[in-house]
């Protein structure tokens, strides 16, 4: 699973893949000199505007997060504690 950090004015927000759409949005409202968007959220619920305005610090990154699977450890066998 892909997910992107947006990160505006130093505040992060966590949003699924595709973002090509809000990029565009966002691109937009600072062309236009200033204006709202709405950041979705990442798991449901009404989302976040935000004033998006020229100068505005706007920074993506791309993070892929993956189902790791479990580490194995050996089994601890309580008998074999020599105690310290």
């Amino acid at each position: 699973m892909i997910v992107h950090r947006l990160t505006v004015d130093g505040k992060d927000y966590f949003l699924p893949d595709p973002v090509d759409e809000l990029k565009s949005r966002i691109l937009s409202a600072v062309k236009d000199g200033g204006g709202y968007v709405t950041i979705p959220p990442l798991r449901g619920g009404p989302g976040v505007d935000i004033l998006f305005s020229p100068g505005m610090p706007v920074t993506w990154t791309q993070i892929e997060v993956g189902q790791a699977e479990p580490e194995e450890r050996p089994a601890f066998n309580i008998d074999s504690f020599d105690g310290i």
